[in-house]
């Protein structure tokens, strides 16, 4: 189960990620547009939802992929508000999913996003293991800011 843009989702399946397989990891990626009305965000953010509580039931590995630009309000108000919930999703899912050692992690891809660093960088952040709650940014964009 992936919600994700389709190069996204092509660069995973390369690496092996289809999300359909037994013990794979989840990813929600919200790069897509998202409109400023609360009707989209919320849309966005059930959708959201509906794959963490898959993903946590199932005891799976997940990752949130959303914007740096996002992160820092420069997008509209919509995309900030679906990227900082999703922070916040990652962070409690992760106080949650603690003690069965699933990773539950957020990360931050600049404008212009090569699916395949990107990929490699969620398998990375579903290894168990490795670090949850965690938000890993990709990329430049974010230096020189006052960062959430």
């Amino acid at each position: 189960m992936m919600a994700v843009p389709e190069r996204l989702a092509s660069a995973l399946a390369d690496l092996g990620l289809t999300g359909d397989g037994p013990g794979e990891g989840r990813v929600f990626a919200a790069l897509e547009n998202v409109g400023d009305d609360w009707e989209a965000v919320r849309a966005e953010l059930t959708a959201a939802f509906e794959v963490t509580r898959a993903a946590m039931q199932e005891e799976r590995p997940l990752v949130f992929v959303v914007a740096h630009d996002d992160l820092l309000g420069r997008r509209g108000s919509g995309r900030a508000m679906v990227a900082a919930g999703l922070l916040s999703a990652a962070r409690t899912a992760a106080v949650e999913a603690r003690r069965s050692g699933v990773p539950v992690n957020t990360l931050a891809v600049e404008a212009e996003w090569d699916p395949e660093t990107v990929a490699r960088w969620v398998l990375r952040l579903m290894e168990r293991g490795g670090p949850t709650g965690e938000l890993v940014r990709l990329g430049g964009d974010h230096l020189g800011k006052a960062l959430p």
